[in-house]
């Protein structure tokens, strides 16, 4: 196993960027499977920011002060992107972004309302796939409305978090550069997860495993299979976010991943 690069602002570039080419990636999805929605991205100052309509998690923008510093004209002109669609303006913003970032944030009226925990891993040579019954595969383009039921199926003790589970689901399954997996049971999926990859790093979402398929290893098959497909497109980092002191950052540092660094949300 490769050492754990310093988490810097360097590191902070590589792992802001390669979630928000993910994103612009979905983004370009959902214009795809649905022109009406208006889905669409700009770049301002190094930020990417994204519109995939009214109330998406990811109508907001990514990597906001991390390649370059934002002007007070730059947030305007971000903010009227949003202003014009009708959504709310949302920022995910690494401390990388500097203090100035965060004051002129405070300037213009915005307050924190989320975090979440960066967390990331060197990706090296893995052992072979596990002969359990539990296995890891990556799902076919004839199989994305069945991997975005799975997905959904997950979340089912949520009722109204499961359609949008869904959708997303579809449409994150669709991206280009994006790889769905499924864990299978003896065959039967149970589990799903995806893959995106930008600048070697593989960037790890869409966790999901059913209510009666959980405590069988889904999800540690779905990291083994993801991480062995990132090494093989030439990725040396793997990254995910999770809440902080939530349960999916507690198994993931069991599995290797350490926090880079706690990134907060900032709304108007």
């Amino acid at each position: 196993m490769p050492g754990y690069p310093f988490a810097d602002h360097s590191l902070a570039q590589r792992l802001e960027g390669c979630e928000a080419r993910a994103n612009v990636a979905f983004v370009e999805s959902r214009a795809r499977l649905a022109p009406h929605a208006g889905a669409t991205w700009i770049e301002c100052a190094g930020a990417l920011a994204m519109f995939d309509g009214i109330g998406s998690p990811l109508t907001q923008t990514f990597a906001l002060g991390v390649f370059a510093a934002p002007s007070p004209s730059d947030l305007e002109r971000i903010e009227t992107f949003f202003a014009e669609r009708g959504a709310a303006v949302f920022h995910e913003v690494s401390p990388f972004a500097g203090v100035e970032t965060m004051e002129l944030l405070v300037a213009r009226g915005y307050r924190p309302v989320e975090l979440s925990s960066v967390m990331y891993q060197p990706i090296a040579a893995l052992p072979a796939p596990s002969d359990g019954r539990v296995r890891a595969r990556i799902a076919t383009p004839d199989e994305i409305e069945h991997w975005s039921e799975i997905a959904a199926a997950g979340w089912s003790e949520f009722d109204d978090v499961a359609p949008l589970i869904r959708d997303l689901g579809r449409v994150a399954a669709s991206a280009e550069g994006s790889t769905p997996f499924f864990a299978e049971l003896e065959g039967v999926p149970i589990a799903t997860g995806t893959l995106a990859t930008h600048g070697g790093v593989a960037l790890l979402a869409g966790a999901s495993t059913i209510p009666e398929g959980r405590r069988q290893g889904a999800q540690r098959a779905l990291l083994d299979a993801r991480l062995r497909h990132a090494l093989s497109r030439g990725c040396d980092l793997a990254m995910m976010c999770a809440a902080p002191g939530s349960a999916s950052q507690r198994n993931a540092e069991r599995q290797g991943f350490r926090v880079a660094y706690t990134r907060t949300k900032w709304g108007r």
